[in-house]
């Protein structure tokens, strides 16, 4: 039996098989979207297979039950279509978008694409040697050198830690087989949400979900997989890459919260204040007043477990130590002073008006409600974050970063000579 809710212009159905449906019906454009999540991101590898959900992401639309991967693109493209897949470190995720008229035909393909893989070797051996070259390609880029190092010393043997790729070993090792196992485990009904915008009734779209995977069940006997991760602790340490760049990397890091938390608004403020565009705080006073950065921001990504609070610079080899020094001193402040509230305002202006423009179009709606419901948020996080957002208060924020954002961890990469000096500085 089915389950439903209705919150506006957004419709929630569970179906009897465990998935959940959500649909905003949207008539403004002769578009629909859809996103279908799996609850089985890169934190549902080994760490021997690091890399998994990358390389199933890429062999997924490379072939299924009766069709190839050529077949499979001349149908998408025959209509102007997408489809595509991906992962992320919480969920693994199909999108597909058509005009009206070609969304049936081009859900139902989904529905194969998701449902039948079959990974063909040749395919999976041309994917895995294109993730090994990005892999050489990323260790050669002083950024990505400096938050790997960055991730590896906050997040340990946590999955948080890996990169999506993996490394050169691990994606090496992948098989197809491995694939195939992922997939049955992972892949069921009741670990699925299927999100839908555009012009298309509620009606007409759990209509067409039943059709293309009402018959689907889940294994009775095999409950499904419970992530059991190691307790994370806050042991600040330091990181140096000597390389011959010419610039250094300067990157601080912090132990935060998951989306779950009571803080987590309060540092979503905190990360748009530092780091967000060209009038935050780290730009003006690092980059505009101190001429230190060639680029400097923030962030602090939105995740299902402990997210890390991210403040880095490129900056002059000459410059590295101070430069870290600075960006220290302007994550202490936080803790120090309370924002003016002009400025805690201000930020609160961005977030919420950049929130607002990244819903403008039904794959931006499909993506946003379908996050939340993957993530465990619910439907009602769409309001509550906003209203949330608004009701942060200057100690509000000031007692977040107290609780969070007084412990670096730093991770360096640059000139020999120039870390190596600039470590002196570090004192957790």
């Amino acid at each position: 039996m089915t389950t439903s809710v209705q919150k506006s212009h957004l419709h929630r159905i569970v179906l009897n098989n465990g998935i959940v449906v959500l649909v905003a019906e949207n008539q403004t454009a002769d578009i629909i979207a859809a996103r279908i999540f799996v609850r089985a991101g890169s934190s549902y590898e080994s760490q021997e297979q690091a890399g998994l959900t990358h390389l199933l992401s890429a062999v997924l639309t490379k072939g299924c039950d009766g069709l190839s991967s050529l077949e499979i693109a001349e149908q998408v493209e025959s209509v102007g279509a997408s489809v595509s897949a991906d992962t992320t470190a919480d969920y693994f995720l199909l999108s597909l978008k058509t005009v009206t008229l070609d969304f049936s035909e081009i859900f139902t393909l989904a529905g194969r694409i998701l449902r039948s893989p079959t990974f063909p070797e040749a395919e999976v051996e041309l994917e895995r040697r294109i993730a090994l070259q990005d892999i050489r390609s990323q260790q050669e880029q002083p950024f990505t050198i400096a938050f790997d190092q960055l991730r590896d010393i906050m997040y340990q043997n946590h999955p948080y830690a890996r990169s999506a790729l993996g490394n050169e070993a691990t994606m090496s090792r992948l098989t197809r087989a491995d694939l195939v196992r992922f997939h049955q485990t992972h892949f069921r009904p009741d670990n699925i949400v299927i999100s839908i915008a555009g012009r298309i009734t509620p009606e007409n779209a759990i209509a067409l979900v039943e059709e293309v995977f009402g018959d689907w069940q889940s294994p009775p006997t095999e409950p499904l997989l419970r992530l059991d991760l190691p307790e994370l602790t806050v042991e600040p340490q330091i990181k140096i890459k000597p390389q011959q760049t010419q610039q250094s990397i300067v990157m601080l890091g912090y132990l935060g919260p998951s989306v779950l938390s009571d803080d987590y608004a309060a540092l979503k403020l905190l990360s748009t204040y530092l780091g967000n565009g060209l009038s935050s705080r780290l730009f003006v006073e690092l980059r505009e007043k101190l001429g230190l950065a060639y680029e400097v921001s923030a962030f602090y990504p939105t995740r299902l477990l402990r997210a890390s609070f991210v403040v880095y610079m490129g900056t002059a080899p000459e410059n590295t130590q101070i430069a870290l020094s600075s960006l220290r001193k302007e994550v202490d402040l936080l803790s120090i002073m309370q924002l003016e509230e002009e400025a805690l305002q201000a930020a609160k202006n961005k977030i919420l008006g950049q929130y607002a423009l990244g819903k403008q179009t039904n794959a931006q709606i499909a993506q946003v409600y379908g996050w939340y419901e993957i993530l465990g948020l619910g439907i009602d996080f769409d309001r509550d974050f906003q209203e949330t957002i608004a009701s942060v208060s200057a100690a509000d924020a000031m007692a977040s970063a107290c609780r969070y954002l007084r412990e670096p961890y730093v991770s360096l990469v640059g000139q020999e000579e120039a870390v190596n000096s600039a470590t002196a500085y570090f004192n957790p």
